[in-house]
């Protein structure tokens, strides 16, 4: 005899055995008791969920000679008939393939003959939402005012295709997709009755991966069971199979990232490829992963919506310390764009570099997320200590190197060319008169004497100084706008620090200086 697969092995006969969809089992029963049949019914829903299972539990239910509180008895002769296929009662279409005009109408020719056994023609139309336009139209009429014996039941996974007139003449129920301890335990009651030993971890991974839906569980149990037949399905021996990574390996990968360890990250993912894991796979789970994270930084009480072993709990509570809540949405944004990019392409592995590149390096991108991590790094550099290179070759030490000497403060300049005067006394209101970004660069900026007596714009290392020392254009059109005030030709010198504590150390503030000669006048 030929083997039969899982999904269709344990289809549900009754309702006792349909899981997870409690709120509509118990409507559809109690129409069954108070024989409050309806004459059309929308069955809605991700796939897997149980539409087409529960539309067929119903038909037996309706003609059963003998219905329990459960459904259909399945002993009789019309439920053994419509088990086997062969009730002229129930009919099933499918609307992919059934979809035209002429095979609506040849439904509704043969509505008007009632059925010759049993009580009701039930007709199941799966998929219905690939019914064309005219075909939609040949059953509106029918489907509003069918014949006291006759009963519609539309299943569909995509109800928003469906026309407002269908929908206003259909009860509609809305199929859930499955929780993944409903999953796991139907699992391991199969496996039971299978005679298969299985880690109970193995079987939460796969009703994870199913997403809510029963068939895709079984299905992938079944292909997980046939690659390690007679063996005990175990945790590792379920991400073999489907391709998938160990949620140990994505903490290293986090923890690789928030150092910003690009050659760390690299090399594990090379461990992952020569594993022969999957890497489309990979993107989804590492996303889940961060989402996890995200969850477990905004509340302690999330314990019942992250699917995860206390041991991994654990482990995610310490990460979700390590980093600030925007930082972890940055990462979910990169890799949720990986997913969607990631499916088409030739080349997987690229992409998920280039990504990881992202997360490591904030300075390939210019929106607000990546801005304020690049803040984020350059404080962990000031509070860890950096070491400089200075423009004669030397280095100097920031606060918190205690190896590091600091260089002499230079000495206070012996004179101001009066138009660079000028210019620091009306820096405000030149700062006003610049046009964004720049106006916003210009007013972080401090104020320095360079050589020759040239002004000197001193920044932070970042977005401000590359708007300049990068983009000539830019620092031309500064110069022009001092020119503009001064009535001179200004040349200005650009300088970056890596933070206020830097220049300090290693420059003049020329602005305090010309405030103190101003003062000095006045008085």
């Amino acid at each position: 005899m030929s083997y039969t697969a899982l999904y269709r092995k344990f289809r549900p006969d009754t309702f006792a055995d349909v899981k997870g969809q409690d709120h509509i089992v118990t409507t559809l029963k109690n129409q069954l008791r108070a024989n409050r049949i309806g004459h059309a019914y929308l069955f809605t829903g991700t796939r897997g969920t149980g539409k087409t299972t529960v539309a067929k539990i119903f038909a037996r239910a309706v003609n059963c000679e003998n219905p329990g509180t459960e459904g259909p008895c399945g002993e009789c002769r019309i439920c053994r008939a419509i088990a086997a296929g062969a009730s002229m009662n129930v009919i099933e279409i499918d609307a992919a393939s059934n979809n035209g005009v002429d095979n609506i109408r040849e439904i509704v020719e043969e509505v008007s003959y009632s059925p010759a056994e049993g009580k009701y023609k039930v007709y199941i139309i799966d998929e219905v939402h690939m019914l064309s336009t005219g075909a939609f139209n040949a059953l509106l009429k029918t489907l509003e005012e069918p014949p006291s014996y006759v009963i519609f039941i539309l299943a569909t996974t995509e109800v928003h295709r469906l026309p407002i007139t269908i929908l206003s003449r259909c009860q509609r129920y809305d199929f859930k997709r499955i929780s993944i301890e409903t999953i796991t335990n139907r699992l391991q009651d199969l496996m039971g009755q299978e005679n298969v030993q299985a880690q109970e971890k193995a079987l939460r991974y796969v009703a994870k991966t199913a997403d809510g839906s029963m068939r895709d569980a079984l299905s992938l149990l079944d292909q997980c069971i046939a690659f390690h037949l007679g063996d005990e399905l175990t945790y590792d021996k379920v991400l073999d199979v489907l391709g998938a990574v160990d949620t140990e390996v994505f903490s290293r990968l986090l923890r690789n990232v928030l150092e910003r360890d690009v050659k760390g990250c690299v090399q594990l993912l090379e461990e992952i490829v020569m594993q022969g894991r999957e890497l489309t796979q990979f993107v989804t789970d590492f996303t889940w992963y961060l989402r996890n994270l995200m969850l477990v930084q905004a509340s302690d009480n999330l314990e019942d919506v992250i699917d995860m072993s206390t041991e991994n709990l654990t482990r995610l509570k310490e990460e979700s310390g390590m980093a600030d809540m925007d930082r972890i949405i940055r990462f979910i944004r990169i890799f949720s764009e990986l997913s969607g990019q990631i499916r088409l392409s030739a080349q997987k592995r690229i992409l998920v570099e280039i990504a990881l590149i992202k997360l490591c390096r904030p300075e390939m991108e210019v929106n607000q997320e990546a801005v304020l991590d690049r803040i984020r790094q350059v404080e962990e550099k000031l509070e860890n200590g950096v070491v400089t290179v200075t423009a004669d070759g030397g280095t100097s030490g920031a606060a918190g190197n205690p190896g590091a000497v600091p260089k002499p403060k230079p000495e206070l300049p012996k004179a101001i060319p009066d138009d660079i005067k000028q210019i620091v006394a009306r820096w405000p209101a030149i700062v006003g008169s610049a046009a964004n970004p720049m106006r916003i660069y210009m007013k972080s900026a401090n104020l320095s004497l360079g050589g020759d007596n040239k002004l000197m714009m001193v920044l932070e290392d970042g977005m401000a100084s590359d708007y300049f020392t990068q983009h000539p254009a830019n620092k031309t059109q500064l110069e022009a706008l001092l020119s503009d005030f001064s009535g001179k030709e200004i040349e200005v010198n650009i300088q970056t620090v890596s933070g206020q504590q830097e220049f300090e150390q290693n420059y003049v503030d020329i602005s305090k200086v010309v405030q103190m000669e101003i003062e000095e006048e006045d008085s």
